[in-house]
């Protein structure tokens, strides 16, 4: 198939929205988890090598709160559908390290310290 096609169709479009809308219902799948209405959510899907990918998200709100579930549901949700579309080539795929590397904004500020 030709690069990131699969039978079910383009595996990395289908993951961003796949993402973008998994963020979007963070508040009815996360017990306690408010919903927030979201200024922006982006996901971004980078081929390391031929063995892995690593998807991110960036979401912003202007609100006081944080909204790092909002993202890191993005790039969960994102994982899961390329799992999903690409589980036809192999059940070894892996989702690994989900983590949140920067928030601002809400009670405090977050920055990983080592990537």
């Amino acid at each position: 198939t030709k690069e990131g096609q699969m039978p079910k169709g383009p595996v990395f479009q289908t993951a961003i929205l796949a993402g973008i809308m998994g963020a979007k219902q963070t508040g009815n799948l996360i017990p306690l988890c408010h919903p927030i209405g979201m200024d922006n959510c982006q996901v971004f899907i980078e081929k390391i090598d031929d063995q892995r990918l690593r998807v991110e998200s960036v979401v912003r709100v202007h609100a006081k709160t944080g909204i790092e579930m909002e993202a890191l549901t993005a790039v969960s949700t994102a994982a899961l559908c390329i799992y999903d579309m690409c589980k036809a080539l192999s059940h070894e795929i892996e989702i690994q390290h989900i983590r949140l590397l920067e928030k601002k904004g809400g009670k405090k500020d977050y920055v990983r310290r080592s990537e």
